[in-house]
């Protein structure tokens, strides 16, 4: 508890919890993989119920605490609410963990802990009024929600704040789906295909567990994210564009399903090595490059492409349950920053696709912003675009749920 506190810690002073929970891993290898999957439980699952328990702090709360003690009861108070028939011994965890650090404040956060136990059904009914603590989610973001998904925005309100799931993609060119089904088997672990041919595990569990993972039979990736590749639908012989591609699992997926010619751009040095990292498991071969897309000079040598894969910076609002600091971390004026962005991409990379290619414009995001609005202010700019059907439709808005996170899809030809 005192280990996910420092995590939680962290994003509460508006750092970033990926970057937090490397540095973590990093400074300590020592801990199994039953402490690192305990640690980041509570550590998440604090985070994705933020909204509601810093209500809760608030008005039990006379005076503010340090960070450092209000992280632990966040961190308490979303272990009440999952196991609340361990009540007693979370709170005696709890006040465990801040005495390890703070011993003056231990009574306080006992009498805090043990005030929200008794008072639980008075304070459901008052966070039931309010918005973010009703969600889990800022008003904003809520609000956009329910205005860009008026049927679906109360699933996709829940699934943000739930466990995502685990999905695999089999790699064709080392093994078949029935042998890597039948290794999970001989594991213990219980997985089932779903579309577009992702096995998903009925239980996560650390990738040290996957049978073939090391020898790239298989990868971790979300079902939606799946789709991607299969959408882009390369040939053999062809010139590909991955204008964003880190961490690479949908560069890897598209060499898989195809020998094509790869270019694979990234802003980052550090990120763009893991797409490196990720082609070496696999057995698979690209070029790298890492450059800004949208600077052409930097990187294009004036060879069009047959396909690009334009899978944009986006607000991530897709799969904040695998990143819960998004919501809390994002404010509103940041999505109008994100499509003004992508729209400088997508002009950008039109001018490196050839007459008759096909651009697929990806992100992770919910928001119609980033999305529909985005492909449509784009054809409005470019006569010579045409969107392309996928699966009888314009454009696939993949929703999260308890198969896959939330992801968006459309294609477009170039004319000539």
């Amino acid at each position: 508890m005192r280990e996910a506190g420092r995590l939680v810690e962290k994003v509460i002073e508006g750092r970033n919890l990926s970057v937090v929970w490397e540095k973590a891993l990093a400074a300590h290898a020592q801990w199994t993989d039953a402490e690192r999957g305990a640690i980041r439980d509570l550590a998440w699952n604090a985070l994705r119920r933020y909204g509601r328990d810093d209500a809760v702090l608030v008005r039990l709360l006379s005076k503010p605490l340090p960070n450092s003690v209000r992280a632990v009861l966040l961190v308490a108070l979303a272990r009440l609410e999952s196991r609340p028939e361990q009540s007693y011994v979370v709170v005696d965890q709890a006040v465990e963990a801040v005495g390890s650090f703070a011993p003056a404040l231990k009574g306080v956060a006992n009498g805090l802990l043990r005030n929200r136990i008794r008072r639980a059904d008075e304070l459901i009914a008052e966070l039931e009024e309010d918005v973010c603590a009703r969600w889990c989610h800022p008003k904003w973001w809520s609000d956009r929600v329910q205005r860009d998904h008026p049927q679906h925005w109360r699933s996709v309100l829940q699934a943000g704040n739930t466990h995502p799931p685990m999905a695999l993609r089999i790699n064709p060119r080392r093994t078949t789906p029935n042998h890597v089904l039948a290794e999970l088997g001989a594991a213990g672990l219980a997985a089932r295909v779903v579309d577009p041919g992702a096995l998903l595990l009925d239980h996560p569990v650390p990738v040290s567990r996957l049978p073939g993972f090391a020898a790239g039979r298989l990868s971790v990736q979300d079902a939606g994210a799946q789709h991607a590749a299969t959408l882009l639908a390369a040939r053999d012989g062809e010139r590909v564009l991955d204008a964003c591609s880190a961490p690479g699992g949908k560069t890897a997926h598209i060499l898989e399903l195809a020998n094509v010619d790869l270019l694979a751009l990234d802003l980052e040095p550090v990120r763009l090595q893991r797409v490196r990292d990720t082609l070496e498991r696999l057995g698979l071969s690209a070029q790298t490059r890492v450059a800004d897309a949208a600077s052409l000079d930097q990187w294009w040598d004036g060879r069009r492409f047959d396909r690009i894969l334009a899978d944009v910076p986006c607000s991530a609002s897709g799969v904040v349950r695998r990143h819960p600091d998004i919501k809390w971390h994002r404010r509103e004026r940041d999505i109008a920053a994100f499509a003004a962005n992508q729209a400088r991409l997508l002009d950008a990379l039109w001018q490196t696709l050839a007459p008759g290619g096909t651009m697929l414009y990806a992100t992770c995001s919910v928001f119609d912003e980033e999305n529909g609005a985005q492909l449509h202010a784009f054809c409005a700019r470019h006569d010579d675009a045409r969107r392309l059907s996928l699966h009888g439709r314009k454009e696939v808005q993949l929703l999260p749920d308890a198969e896959h996170d939330g992801f968006y899809y459309a294609a477009l030809r170039k004319r000539g």
